[in-house]
This record gives structure tokens, C-alpha cells and sequence, in this order.
């Protein structure tokens, strides 16, 4: 095996980085994933995910972990209601029969980001995951790297894989291509206890999702399995707004001020996402790589996920697309058939590259779809299909 008595480093332990880790330890790689979090348990994770047949679920699949998943999975969270800006359902899906069948082409059953992490967190060996790891840089010493963490620690590894993110400190590493701004900043949020502190959305969340369109804006919220919500809004903004704009993203009547001035034509009740005292937002310019980007591999580092191919959140695919590298990377990793480890990452490189850039050309177009004065007839002509 390629990577037989070598130390594979993977920095980041989000969904595309345990899964490569659980996938190598399956075949019996020795693998250390550094996380920048102090702990399993230091932070709340985001919005549910949506796993795809061909992607994330059969990532799991490979991995072993079907019956974990499907004790952990939400039914009916998939579910979607479309509104418009005035709350008025147009399409729900609540009111279909779908077959909740895994193995069917269109099930893509939801689950929340925490239960997924614990899945894959516990199928991993015993101190593999190394906490409050978070990366400063990387130092080449012959044919192996040297990593240096913010607490001050290091290691060594004879490979190193940049499962780290949008803001991967890996990347530079690899290539020196950045990503360039898609129009749309997204405000993102989370009620706790929905069912009291936003009772009228979540009544017509009904356990699923919502997406809200009007006046070239998004409004997109997900019901959690802890009773809580998350949301993002989306508008088209210049690139650097959030640093411009003079909203203090950390004071709640700062944002709700925004809100109401940016959503002035839209009904009251949305503002109930926006009223609560615990409340925290987090704005984020939605960024994508280039379609073309390519570069020359290396024979000991390499990257999956948004580090790799960040895109913008409107297709659904980026986790999916984290899982499916990890699938792939370890089985290119793992396959004898290649002279060399250079090969390998090579061969993975070229079809990541151009199976992301087809599925990034088609979320630009969703995110351009969904923030235009057709957006609704738009996503219903797309369930239509």
C-alpha cells in the first residue's frame, strides 16, 4: 500500500476530514486529524445537512456507517415549504407522498451537522483527533512537513491533507489560486427553542425547511432536531459590505435595523427571527474558485472540500462534495495500482477538480437563479423537473 508506515496529517475535523480519516483507518493508514476546536463539545454546530445518494451517503456507505446514519437521521426534515417575501406558501411539499426510501435517486435525507460529527468522531480510533490544534503554517523538512499550531505545539507528517476550509491555511500550499466573490452575502442565525421565541415560524417550519423569495433576496431557514433554527438570509451586496456597511454584527438591534430597512417590503413575521436577545449572527460573503483553476500535484499534500473547491450554499453539494472526496482520496490513496504516491494524488486531483467545477457552474447559476425577480417560478420549475 502507497502509504504504508506513513503519517497522513488531515487538518480539520468537519465532515470531509473525519470521513477521509474513518475511511483511511478502515484500511488500516495510520492518520491524525488536528482540530482547531478545544474540544468535541466547545461549540454548537450549524444548520442540518442534506446527504446525497451518490456523494455523502455513499461516503457513509463505504465507511460502514448506514445503520449510525439511519438511527441519527431526520425524517421529514427534507421537507420544503416555498414562500414568497409576504409569507403565502406556494409550494409544499408536505402535502406530497414521497417514498423515504434510501437507495432512491431524489432522497436526500437530512441530518443535523452535531449528530453527524458524533457519528463519525466515534467510529474513529482512540486519540485520533488531536484538539485545539488550530494551524499557523507548515514547514517542508525534506520529504516530510512540519506543522505549527497557535498553542505553540508541532508535528510531523508525511502527508498532509487540507481538510481546513474556506480559509484554509493549507491551500497556499498547493496553489496559489484564490476565489473570487459571487454578488451574495449571507447573513446567517440561529433561534434557540423556536417554538417559544419564534412561534410563528416555527409553526410553519413544520419540522422541515422554508424558503423565502422576493425582491432579489433569500431568506432560508432549517428546523434542528434540538428545537432550535437556523437561518441565512441572502442579498446581493459589493464584496466588502460587511466591513462597510456600519452594522455591528454582535448587537442584535444593529442587525434587526438592517433587516428592516433591507427587507422593508417583506411581512413582520420574519422579523421573529431577529427579535431574540440570544440570538448571534454571523455574516459571510459567499465566495467561489474558479471553474478552471488546476495545478500540478505533489506527492505529499493535497486538499478536499471547501479548501479545495469552495462554492456558495445554494445547490446543497458542499458537504456532499467534502464526503465524496474523502471517498475518492481514499481509494486513490489506497490503490496499489498507482506507481506513486504523486500519481495517486494526481489522479484524485483531476477528476475533484473537474467534477467540482461542474457542480460550482451549476450553483452559480442556482445562486443567481434564486436572487432574481423570477426566483420563485424559477425553483418551482426546478422541482418540477
Amino acid at each position: 500500500m502507497l502509504i504504508q508506515n506513513k503519517k497522513i496529517a488531515i487538518i480539520g475535523g468537519g465532515p470531509g476530514g473525519l470521513t477521509l480519516a474513518r475511511l483511511l483507518q478502515h484500511k488500516g493508514a495510520e492518520v491524525k486529524v488536528y482540530e482547531r476546536d478545544v474540544n468535541r463539545d466547545v461549540r454548537v454546530q450549524g444548520a442540518t445537512l442534506d446527504l446525497h445518494e451518490e456523494s455523502g451517503l455513499e461516503a457513509l456507505r463505504q465507511a460502514g456507517l448506514m445503520d449510525a446514519f439511519k438511527a441519527n437521521y431526520r425524517p421529514g426534515a427534507d421537507k420544503i415549504r416555498i414562500t414568497d417575501q409576504k409569507a403565502a406558501i406556494v409550494y409544499d411539499q408536505h402535502e406530497e407522498e414521497s417514498a423515504q426510501d434510501f437507495g432512491g435517486e431524489h432522497f436526500r435525507p437530512e441530518i443535523d451537522r452535531g449528530p453527524l460529527r458524533n457519528i463519525l468522531l466515534d467510529s474513529l480510533k482512540p486519540d485520533t483527533v488531536v484538539w485545539d490544534s488550530h494551524i499557523s503554517s507548515l514547514e517542508r523538512i525534506g520529504d516530510s512537513w512540519k506543522l505549527y499550531f497557535n498553542n505553540g505545539s508541532s508535528a510531523m507528517a508525511d502527508i498532509v491533507i487540507g481538510a481546513d476550509g474556506a480559509n484554509s491555511k493549507i491551500r497556499p500550499f498547493v496553489t496559489p489560486i484564490k476565489a473570487f466573490y459571487s454578488g451574495i452575502t449571507v447573513v446567517e442565525g440561529t433561534v434557540y427553542d423556536s417554538e417559544k421565541n419564534a412561534p410563528i415560524i416555527h409553526e410553519l417550519l413544520k419540522g422541515g425547511k422554508i424558503f423565502a423569495m422576493g425582491d432579489e433576496k433569500t431568506l432560508i431557514v432549517s428546523s434542528k432536531g434540538d428545537g432550535s433554527l437556523a437561518f441565512y438570509t441572502g442579498c446581493k451586496t459589493d464584496e466588502f459590505w460587511v466591513r462597510e456597511s456600519g452594522i455591528d454584527f454582535k448587537d442584535r438591534s444593529s442587525v434587526l435595523a438592517w433587516f428592516n430597512r433591507e427587507f422593508s417590503d417583506w411581512s413582520n413575521v420574519w422579523q421573529e427571527l431577529f427579535e431574540n436577545d440570544q440570538t448571534y449572527f454571523i455574516p459571510r460573503p459567499q465566495y467561489c474558485m474558479p471553474l478552471d483553476q488546476t495545478w500540478e500535484a505533489q506527492p505529499n499534500i493535497t486538499l478536499l472540500g471547501d479548501a479545495a473547491h469552495l462554492m456558495p450554499p445554494y445547490a446543497g453539494e458542499g458537504v456532499n462534495m467534502a464526503m465524496l472526496d474523502a471517498l475518492e482520496l481514499s481509494e486513490c490513496l489506497t490503490n496499489d495500482a498507482f506507481p506513486d504516491l504523486k500519481s495517486a494524488i494526481g489522479h484524485y486531483e483531476a477528476q475533484m477538480r473537474k467534477r467540482a467545477s461542474e457542480t460550482a457552474e451549476t450553483t452559480l447559476e442556482q445562486t443567481e437563479s434564486l436572487h432574481s425577480t423570477n426566483a420563485i417560478q424559477n425553483l418551482l420549475e426546478l422541482f418540477a423537473q
